[in-house]
């Protein structure tokens, strides 16, 4: 058994190349292999989202509070709230982030394949996010 302690692990800033606006990721556990599951908590400032990217095994965020944004390659803009579970399929295109004037704070889920949670991609542009 192991235990983290709240606060044992330091929150960080989410890099510019893979975040737009203000975003904290605190991580939450990463289990050893082989096991390949890994968890952190983001919060997302108002405005604040992720680059569109990918998962190889998928991901699943849970909305803990606030209010957010969601969106699959080709598909509409969804919102979500506290309690809200979303699950991106393997591969499948998608950002997140927070509403326009409401932050947003989710545990997000993936598991390693090969060593490797996420592919990073383009920039979701200003157009896309408010389209």
């Amino acid at each position: 058994m192991e235990i983290k302690q709240s606060g044992s692990q330091d929150s960080r800033k989410g890099p510019a190349e893979y975040f737009t606006g203000a975003v904290r990721v605190d991580p939450l556990f990463e289990a050893p292999e082989p096991a390949r599951v890994v968890g952190a908590g983001v919060t997302f400032e108002p405005g604040a989202r992720t680059a569109w990217h990918t998962h190889p095994l998928g991901q699943t965020l849970i909305v803990t509070s606030g209010c957010g944004r969601a969106q699959r390659w080709g598909g509409p803009i969804e919102e979500i709230r506290p309690g809200d579970v979303v699950w991106f399929s393997p591969g499948e295109k998608h950002w997140h982030g927070a509403a326009p004037a409401t932050a947003m704070t989710h545990i997000a889920i993936q598991e390693k394949l090969d060593g490797k949670t996420v592919d990073w991609m383009e920039q979701v542009s200003e157009e896309q996010y408010r389209s």
